[in-house]
Parts: C-alpha cells; structure tokens; sequence
C-alpha cells in the first residue's frame, strides 16, 4: 500500500508499505519527514515529477534503512515526489511525470522481453556498440563452439561489461611506449603515483572500486530538534 505525506504544497514524500501504519509509526514518520502531514487518501491530484518506478533511487534505500532502524519494519520504498511546474526541468533518464499517483504508482506491468541469440557476434557488437577488439570475438566465437550454440545478447552484452576497460584497466595497465621506447610506469601507475606521494590523508585507494580518506568525525543521526531534518532535508 501507498502513503502519502505532504511537506509542503510543492513537496511530497510517497511511502510504499506492506501494513497498516499505526499512530505510533505515522507519527515518526512525520517527525522524519520534518513535520509532513500525512494526506489520508489514496491518491493526490495533480500531476507530479518523481523517479522512474522501476529504479529505487539511493536516497530510497538510505531513507528506508532509517525507518527500519526506528522500528518500522513494514516500509519497501520511499521517494520524493514534487509537483509540476514549468521552473523545474525534468530528467527522462531518471524521472518521470505522475497524473494523479495513487496506489500503483510503482506497480510494473513490463514483461521481459525474448531472449535474442546472436548469429553474429562481430556485427551485433558494431550495432550495439560494445567495443569489443578482434580477440575478444573471436574468444566469444569459440566459447560459442564449444558449447554447440549460439551466445546470448545477455552473455554478449555482459562479457562487453566485465571485460571492459573500466573494469579491467587493460591498456591503463599495459605497457607504456612512447617512440618505441618503454616506459617504466603503465598509465594507471602514473595515476597512482599522486597518492603514493601524498597519501597521508588516504585511508584506501585503486583496491576496490571506491576510496576513502580520512575527515573529522561527525553526528550522522540525533534526535536533537534542530537537527531533525539532517536526512529529508528538501
């Protein structure tokens, strides 16, 4: 089920829930969401910008983990809902416009769509646009051999992925040469040279796909009243 929760005339906050919200949930609910009102209706007219509802945007799932972690279990999705005016532009990658949201807003009624084999790797690859060099169709050709059938876009596609250089750092990593001359730092160890020297803020970094340096410790959550709205700040 879908409630609703306004924080201004402009701003509203949609909970999705599995249970009822009883006064005592409602109420920190209201809390979290700096005072919002909860509208007791099942949906809200007007039309509204909010994320596309087949993702959960991050701000959802920290939102939710808060909510659990306050004792509300029943809570699967919180978003932030705004509504429509021509001074707030929209983004159709990440957005979407809501006639009236009620409580399908984030019921998806898209089925999969068939499974597509691959006849020809080289060509699928131009028309898709995956980037992937000589050597890797033709090691995708002969795991297609093997296996007596044809690769699926789903394995053609994700291959293209993982084998990527984002993932794999294949030329950042590879061998330097400038005027036929090899240098003694790859790319990527020149990238790294920086931290190397100036690593004393650096708590990790190039071990994982993020990093940390250090920074002053800070309150992350308080029931102080002023603070209340470090979260749901609009």
């Amino acid at each position: 089920m879908i409630s609703f929760f306004r924080k201004s005339h402009e701003n509203y906050f949609v909970v999705e829930h599995s249970e009822s919200l009883n006064n005592s949930n409602v109420k920190k609910l209201r809390w979290l969401f700096g005072d919002s009102h909860l509208i007791e209706l099942e949906s809200i007219k007007g039309n509204f910008i909010g994320p596309i509802k087949e993702m959960v945007t991050p701000w959802s799932t920290n939102a939710v983990e808060i909510t659990q972690n306050i004792g509300i279990k029943s809570i699967s999705r919180i978003e932030r809902f705004y509504k429509k005016n021509q001074k707030i532009p929209i983004d159709p990658m990440l957005e979407q416009i809501y006639k009236d949201p009620n409580q399908k807003i984030f019921r998806i009624n898209r089925m999969p769509e068939e499974i597509i084999e691959v006849n020809n790797i080289k060509e699928y690859n131009k028309k898709e646009g995956l980037a992937l060099n000589n050597e890797e169709i033709k090691y995708l050709e002969e795991v297609s051999s093997k296996l007596n059938r044809k690769l699926t876009d789903s394995e053609v596609f994700g291959f293209s992925q993982v084998n990527s250089e984002h993932c794999r750092h294949k030329i950042f990593n590879g061998k330097f040469i400038i005027d036929n001359k090899e240098m003694s730092n790859s790319l990527f160890k020149m990238i790294k040279e920086t931290s190397k020297n100036n690593g004393e803020n650096i708590v990790s970094a190039y071990k994982d796909n993020v990093a940390f340096i250090e920074g002053p410790e800070i309150e992350l959550l308080t029931t102080k009243k002023k603070r209340r709205n470090l979260f749901f700040k609009n």
